[in-house]
């Protein structure tokens, strides 16, 4: 017993050493040998899971406390299998055995707060590291502050709402990131990139003072701020520069799977349906192992929309449907999914199944439908149902009324040629504004607006209750009222009558303008040039001489070749030789025979002697060459296109080139 008792001690003393040395491979081996003796001793039981988890065995140190439920209870070991759950990902059970646990201590909040992060539950995270904060001082205050930080630029980019600032000061470069982030998520693009500029500033400067950190470490750190840079810059329209900088990004490799996965989905959406080859290979970034534990939840959902997109861009049908319907499978209301199923239908020229589709997740979905509708009108716009698409968006509430909306109708009935549809359309627009906005510029516009339509279609009479609401509320517009008393000229001339005192009278609408002094200006554009007098022209005149015109000579025109200018022209020379009276027709009869062979076809007399077979020396035929075949030579000439062939003494013989002497020459 004593030398039992001597060896424990031993052990123990090896596993205090090793824990102290950081040697937890050994000090598990000691911790074994102790269990070996005693299976359910507590203390080592504990010190196995500590190791253990030291080593990054989770699954290891989760199995030992699954199997000694009788002597580890939840408050001994509570914190611990936690932990391990948390490193395994699986954040319900952690959260779960957090909540199970009556002692709340400062290293329990710590992982409640990360457990309350990961889960997307802001608003309780925010609570937790809140009370953190206040409640505790340790070395660890910066470390909360970061999270906090990081909090708040989650509910500000993730769940579009402004979050209350703490006064957190920018003391660190992950701090500064963080804040960079809170402002993206509100849309202030340029104070956000001051701040990323000065987060890269004070990494470099607290990274450089450590001797052990080179070059490369340096840029794999600030890996994650560049690409936020970069993401700043592809909001700002920057795509060129964001995308030398995310290349920059990949080409470092950084071991953070979520950071490579989202900087690839951005080249990806830089991309679109250009540079695809380059998009699939970034794919297999964002498939990467363990992204889904990396990213929030709407991060993964735009990378999944990507994929879909750049599998239609790709003509991958199937790989893009099943992607959309897994997304749909997600989140039923989104229409995203709903509308990349629809651009592939279109892509393959099934127009009215897509439509069907997008009719049936309006009426599912009636909070997306103003969206959904809108695409239904463009579908019913290309295959040329303009009346179909007024129809469909005079359906959207939300929009019916908008300023945009009543032109683009306008514009459509008024290419249909339906004129009392685009008058119904300013009219209900001009009534929902009389009641919601009177007396507003918008209102104001419509009406204006709706005027003039109704004037340049000769619609004048029903234009009178517009022009006469114009004009009392501006009394001092003379084209209003010029247009009004136009109109009523028409319909009650004694109206238009009384209406005309109203406008200004000549004298007041006349503008006293020097024309000269106008034209000599600076910014004229043409100048009227007058002719110097001259002195001796006007002494003439006054003395009643007249004034002289040059009388200008008529050119004799030009007479045709052999033109005997004696004789009288032919009356009928200008009407065409059939229409002219003294026309016979053509003479019809055989040709003489003198003329056969004229021409290039006959030219057959020069070539007699030649063609004459007695006058011909004799000569051998010539016979062919050995492998060859009889037949019709592969390029003769047709007989239409055939020459015929010219005489003897008409042939020349083509001059032969002189060799040019000198070097090379062979």
């Amino acid at each position: 017993m004593a030398s039992g008792a001597g060896s424990l001690a031993s052990l123990w003393t090896e596993v205090n050493r090793c824990g102290q040395n950081g040697d937890f491979t050994r000090a598990i081996k000691a911790v074994n040998k102790i269990l070996h003796e005693n299976k359910d001793d507590v203390t080592a039981l504990r010190c196995k899971i500590v190791c253990l988890i030291q080593n990054g065995g989770f699954k290891e140190a989760l199995n030992v406390m699954n199997t000694h439920t009788r002597s580890l209870t939840s408050d001994m070991i509570g914190f611990e299998k936690a932990y391990c759950e948390y490193r395994l990902n699986r954040v319900d059970s952690a959260l779960k055995t957090i909540e199970g646990i009556a002692e709340q201590t400062d290293k329990l909040k710590e992982l409640y707060g990360q457990v309350l992060y990961r889960l997307e539950r802001y608003s309780e995270c925010e609570t937790v590291y809140k009370d953190l904060i206040r409640n505790s001082q340790d070395e660890y205050e910066e470390e909360r502050k970061t999270n906090m930080a990081a909090v708040l630029a989650a509910q500000s980019m993730w769940e579009n709402s402004t979050p209350e600032d703490l006064g957190l000061a920018d003391v660190s470069y992950e701090l500064c990131y963080n804040a960079a982030c809170a402002l993206i998520g509100r849309g202030l693009l340029t104070e956000a990139m001051k701040k990323l500029q000065q987060a890269e500033e004070l990494c470099r400067r607290s990274l450089s003072e450590d001797t052990d950190v080179t070059e490369e470490d340096i840029d794999a750190e600030l890996a994650v701020i560049h690409s936020q840079m970069a993401y700043v810059m592809q909001l700002q329209g920057s795509t060129e520069d964001a995308l030398a900088l995310y290349n920059q990004v990949v080409k470092l490799k950084p071991s953070d799977v979520g950071l490579l996965a989202v900087t690839a989905n951005n080249i990806i959406t830089i991309n679109k349906d250009q540079n695809v080859f380059d998009s699939k290979k970034k794919v297999k970034l964002m498939n990467a192992e363990g992204v889904e534990y990396k990213l929030a939840r709407k991060q993964l959902q735009a990378i999944e929309f990507n994929k879909a997109m750049l599998a239609m861009y790709t003509n991958q049908a199937d790989q893009c449907r099943k992607l959309s319907s897994s997304l749909q499978t997600q989140n039923p209301s989104d229409p995203r999914p709903v509308l990349i199923q629809v651009a592939q239908l279109c892509r393959e020229k099934q127009h009215s199944k897509a439509l069907e589709q997008l009719q049936c997740f309006s009426q599912e979905h009636p909070e997306s439908a103003s969206g959904i509708k809108l695409t239904m009108a463009q579908l019913y716009l290309t295959q040329g149902h303009v009346t179909k698409a007024c129809d469909i968006l005079r359906s959207i509430e939300d929009y019916k009324h908008k300023q945009g909306m009543v032109s683009a109708l306008v514009t459509m009935y008024t290419h249909e040629e339906d004129i009392d549809s685009a008058i119904d359309v300013f009219s209900q627009a001009i009534q929902y504004y009389q009641s919601e906005q009177s007396g507003s510029v918008t209102h104001l516009s419509l009406v204006r607006e709706a005027a003039n339509f109704k004037l340049r279609y000769g619609r004048k009479k029903e234009a009178l209750s517009d022009l006469e609401q114009l004009w009392q509320q501006n009394r001092a517009d003379v084209h209003t009222l010029a247009k009004l008393i136009s109109a009523y000229s028409l319909v009650d001339q004694d109206k238009a009558k009384a209406l005309s005192k109203h406008l200004p009278s000549p004298d007041t609408m006349s503008f006293n303008i020097d024309v000269d002094a106008l034209e000599n200006s600076h910014g004229a554009t043409y100048i009227r040039k007058k002719a110097p007098k001259v002195a001796g022209e006007t002494l003439a005149k006054e003395q009643g001489q007249g004034e002289v015109k040059k009388k200008n000579k008529k050119k004799k025109g030009k007479m045709p070749k052999n033109c005997d200018p004696k004789s009288t022209p032919d009356p009928e020379r200008w009407l065409p030789m059939r229409e002219r009276s003294y026309y016979r027709g053509r003479k019809k009869g055989k040709k003489k025979l003198e003329q056969v062979g004229r021409g290039t076809q006959g030219a057959t007399s020069g070539a007699t002697t030649e063609l004459d077979a007695s006058k011909m020396a004799s000569s051998p035929p010539t016979s062919p060459r050995p492998g060859s075949a009889p037949g019709p030579a592969p390029n003769v000439v047709p007989p239409r296109q055939q020459k015929p062939a010219a005489p003897a003494a008409a042939r020349k013989k083509a001059p032969q080139k002189k060799k040019k002497g000198g070097k090379g020459a062979w």
